[in-house]
């Protein structure tokens, strides 16, 4: 009840002060105090538009992934390693980008061509050759 009549109170001073300071016909008062009373009564409550509709990729997935970058689907940026742009920008993990888009688990984060050349210059430096030695036996 208390509620209620401070709502009443709320509107009362909403609708004073504006009849106070603009030019309202007395047949147009009752939708104005109709109004004001139904938006302070609609403040708390959550918004049927407000629910989060599922949002449209910037680019079809198809065209995504092209051998020289990648194009985010959140924003249309291109880059050659969505994984640091993902996390700083939007907070996601490529987990949740790959779920909310629906895309496979095999999704790339790395554009092909700057995968292959990473892979070619760890070969380069000998990395990923001959793995551990075998452990020498104690005399």
């Amino acid at each position: 009840m208390e509620d209620q009549s401070d709502l009443i109170e709320m509107t009362a001073g909403i609708v004073s002060a504006y009849v106070g300071n603009n030019v309202v016909s007395t047949a147009d008062l009752p939708a104005l105090i109709k109004q004001v009373h139904a938006a302070l009564a609609n403040v708390g409550a959550p918004d049927a538009e407000a629910a989060p509709t599922p949002k449209e990729p910037a680019v079809p997935v198809k065209k995504s992934i092209t051998p020289d970058y990648l194009i985010c689907l959140e924003d249309g940026r291109k880059f050659k390693s969505l994984k640091r742009h993902l996390r700083t920008k939007y907070d996601m993990t490529p987990e949740d980008y790959r779920a909310k888009w629906g895309l496979p688990k095999d999704y790339p984060m790395v554009a092909p061509n700057y995968a292959e050349a990473r892979s070619n210059l760890a070969k380069q430096m000998g990395l990923g050759q001959g793995g551990r030695k075998p452990a020498r036996k104690a005399k």
